[in-house]
């Protein structure tokens, strides 16, 4: 029996991904590196195998026996104090994974990024996967470092020891299932009426179950030692929030102050709001990637992998019903 491995499967993302395996794979075994609770506990087609990313013991053991291996096993954090955490995770748990691949001899390896890497600017400029990293304009946010690193761990050894590794960046993940809230805390935040105002950047956007169809292409299509961005809609915030102002019916801020105004207004609320019994929801970090614009060019992944991202408006309704449902707003 083929056995598929999956690591970070209880992510937003992951989750996608194992639950359109199920279906995409029905004879295959999907083993999953769980650092926590097991989601499918009783179905027959899953093996759970308890462990974490970072260690290597935990890894070679869940990969002996693994033809392919999609590799997600991450986690986001805007907080500097976990800089260390994210290093570790993303660049050892990479080197972990293509460690054991090579010694168990796995046919492939999807390796799953970040769009941010490489898809990121002060300006309006759409990348394609010919951008070089972005170390320059990430360099205060460890997560992007980190994933940026990982990337290059990935890529060293399809060139240095010829592991057919592929990587995909995904933009921002929206829709359905994000139980953490790693990536819909905007629009939760636009839900509670505690977007005040709009940030001068743009972002791209993606649903995650298009993103989980575009690495499992990768798997199937994707060439080793390439990259693929998953995006859909290049939107301006303003645009962002005013799709979900109809889709919600509630009024989009029309503010959209620069950023020192932002900074400087974000460092009155959070003296002035806990007084009133609130508590101001962004910090700084937050505030100054919104002045950035996150624009991807996804061409290269229709052309060679068949993505298709769906309408935009269906993914912000999907993600503002489920978010109702599960947060009650």
């Amino acid at each position: 029996m083929k056995s598929i491995l999956v690591t970070g499967a209880t992510g937003f993302l992951g989750k996608h991904l194992v639950n359109r395996l199920r279906t995409a794979e029905p004879e295959a075994r999907l083993r999953l590196l769980l650092y926590d609770t097991n989601p499918w506990e009783g179905d027959a087609q899953i093996e759970a195998v308890a462990g974490d990313i970072t260690s290597a013991p935990d890894v070679d053991r869940v990969v002996e026996g693994a033809s392919e291996i999609y590799h997600l096993a991450g986690f986001v954090s805007r907080d500097p104090k976990k800089a260390a955490l994210l290093y570790r995770v993303h660049i050892e748990g990479t080197r972990n994974v293509c460690e054991s691949a090579l010694r168990h001899r796995a046919e492939k390896v999807v390796h799953v990024s970040s769009s941010g890497t490489i898809a990121v600017s002060l300006g309006p400029t759409v990348h394609d996967e010919r951008s070089g990293y972005k170390n320059d304009v990430v360099s205060r946010w460890a997560y992007y470092l980190s994933k940026i690193f990982a990337e290059k761990a990935a890529l060293w050894y399809f060139t240095q020891r010829q592991l057919p590794v592929v990587i995909v960046n995904p933009a921002l993940l929206l829709g359905p299932g994000d139980d953490r809230m790693s990536s819909t805390g905007e629009v939760l935040l636009f839900l509670r009426r505690q977007v005040m105002a709009v940030p001068t950047g743009g972002l791209c956007f993606v649903d995650a179950r298009d993103a989980a169809e575009g690495i499992i292409a990768a798997m199937r299509s994707g060439r080793p030692g390439e990259r693929y961005l998953l995006g859909g809609p290049n939107w301006s915030f303003r645009e962002f929030f005013d799709s979900l102002g109809k889709v919600t019916g509630l009024r989009a801020p029309s503010l959209a102050p620069p950023l020192g105004v932002s900074l400087a207004s974000a460092r009155l609320l959070r003296r002035l709001m806990p007084l009133l019994g609130k508590s101001f929801p962004l910090d700084d970090e937050s505030i100054r990637m919104a002045s950035h614009f996150w624009y991807c060019d996804s061409s290269k992944a229709r052309a060679e992998l068949g993505f298709q991202a769906r309408d935009p408006m269906e993914t912000l309704r999907d993600t503002v019903e489920d978010l109702r449902s599960r947060q009650r707003v």
